[in-house]
């Protein structure tokens, strides 16, 4: 048999990578977890509604002006809350973005 066919591949450039990849796994759960903490908030209507979303997309709270109340009609709060709604959202993914982006830039691939 020929010389070193039969050795077995040293390992050590595969156990510095799974190192590297279970170090950036626990900062990726690290930055998930202040995602989680971090709130976006967005208004529309003059600030008369108002919607408070965390960094992992969960809506946290919408708020409703009473005074707006008074003259809106219905398809117009609709549409004010879908704004404010979808803005909020545009707002927690960007701080994921930023929270997250780095991070995917350390994959070792």
């Amino acid at each position: 048999m020929a010389k070193g066919f039969n050795k077995i591949p040293a390992m050590g450039g595969q156990g510095g990578m799974m190192q590297q990849i279970q170090k950036l796994q626990k900062q990726m759960e690290e930055a998930q977890a202040k995602l989680a903490e971090e709130t976006v908030s967005a208004t529309a209507g003059g600030g008369a509604i108002k919607v408070v979303m965390t960094g992992d997309q969960k809506c946290k709270s919408v708020e409703i002006s009473p005074e707006f109340l008074k003259d809106a009609d219905a398809e117009m709060l609709q549409d004010m809350v879908l704004s404010a709604v979808n803005m909020a959202l545009d707002q927690s993914r960007e701080l994921q973005q930023k929270m997250m982006g780095p991070l995917a830039g350390g994959l070792p691939f």
